[in-house]
């Protein structure tokens, strides 16, 4: 795993999405694994050995270890946050959650991202990012609620949708939530990790840290966490533990430190997308048009949050109005052509005399 500084980056565009990617496949994997295990004997799967694959590319990559106490406290720090609560969280939730609110609760966490880095490191996110933050969580409710949610909040009553709610609250939802926020606030301590330690390095090792208290946890509350996966079910745990953990959350992380927090934690919206393309591939998932118009605007969500400096200056460049060169006169369409080509003519009074003075050589002495 081959790092290097952001500018040199080959397949730039692929690597940014390749987390999203990872992450709404690794989605798909572990439906058929969760039945058969228990949660957080599966987070600490996902934690633990990936840390260590993480670990061993940046060593192969010569990435320095970290150095100080300041160094370790911000990475158990990060590894509380963003690996023990995050995936503990998630994990226990999605056993108490559908799968579709469960990805909707967890894929908002842009919003928190954005608040945060606009409080904590001064991005702007501006109109059109809010609006395309605001396209991005409704696009992904649609994808993720059912349909009949979805249309009974159209059509019924305000009293009737907030009881359906405070019912949904009682569940594992406010699990989701708390993971979701989990997510956001590591997303924001990377950048403070990175002061003090290497960003691929800090991602290894929180998730090692983050993973260990996961397996003592499962090891007091849980038993039979591994009886009944079978062959297929271990498969989806390494490809989740692999690709969905280990080069997703490194590569999260390593844009996560260089680039715009807002800008990044927006391709989370990507997420349920993939989910959904592999889920119909795979799991014979049909995408109703409910679903549909989500995927569209969570697509506009991503352009909007993405390039909402570029369509603020264009739109500042149409609404500003362009200085009148006041020299030339402006074609009068009541008037002949003739008369047209005079106003073009120089006239004696707009000719202005600019004296010039000629200083005179003097003659050339003669050689001879």
């Amino acid at each position: 795993m081959n790092f290097q500084s952001e500018s040199k980056l080959p397949w730039k565009a692929v690597l940014l999405i390749a987390p999203f990617f990872f992450w709404g496949t690794a989605m798909v994997a572990m439906k058929g694994v969760i039945p058969d295990t228990t949660p957080l004997f599966m987070a600490g799967v996902r934690l633990l050995p990936a840390g260590v694959l993480v670990l061993v590319g940046a060593a192969i990559a010569g990435r320095p270890q970290p150095q100080g106490w300041a160094a370790w406290l911000w990475i158990m720090l990060f590894a509380l946050v963003d690996g023990t609560l995050f995936q503990g969280f998630l994990a226990e939730g999605l056993v108490r959650t559908g799968a579709g609110l469960g990805s909707v609760m967890i894929d908002s966490q842009p919003l928190a991202v954005a608040i945060l880095s606009a409080w904590l490191f001064g991005e702007v996110i501006g109109i059109w990012g809010w609006l395309g933050l605001g396209f991005g969580v409704l696009g992904i409710s649609l994808i993720g609620l059912p349909d009949e949610w979805v249309l009974n909040f159209l059509s019924s009553s305000t009293t009737s949708v907030n009881g359906s709610w405070q019912q949904l609250l009682e569940h594992g939802e406010w699990l989701m939530l708390l993971a979701a926020l989990s997510m956001a606030v590591g997303t924001v301590l990377i950048r403070f990790v990175c002061r003090y330690a290497d960003a691929v390095v800090a991602t290894g090792w929180h998730m090692i840290l983050g993973g260990l208290p996961l397996f003592a946890l499962s090891g007091v509350w849980e038993t039979n966490q591994w009886t009944h996966i079978d062959f297929a079910g271990w498969m989806a745990l390494s490809y989740s533990t692999i690709l969905g953990s280990a080069i997703a959350y490194g590569l999260f992380f390593y844009f996560a430190s260089l680039g715009n927090l807002t800008s990044l934690s927006s391709l989370t919206f990507l997420t349920p997308i993939f989910a959904l393309f592999f889920g119909n591939i795979f799991l014979n998932e049909v995408l109703s048009g409910v679903q549909s118009f989500g995927v569209g605007l969570t697509l506009v969500s991503i352009y909007l949050i993405n390039q909402r400096d570029a369509i603020a200056l264009k739109l500042k460049s149409f609404t500003t109005p362009q200085p009148q060169n006041l020299s030339t006169p402006e074609f009068d369409l009541n008037i002949s052509e003739e008369e047209n080509l005079l106003l073009l003519e120089p006239s004696e009074s707009s000719l202005a005399t600019i004296p010039v003075q000629v200083k005179e050589s003097e003659p050339e002495k003669s050689n001879s």
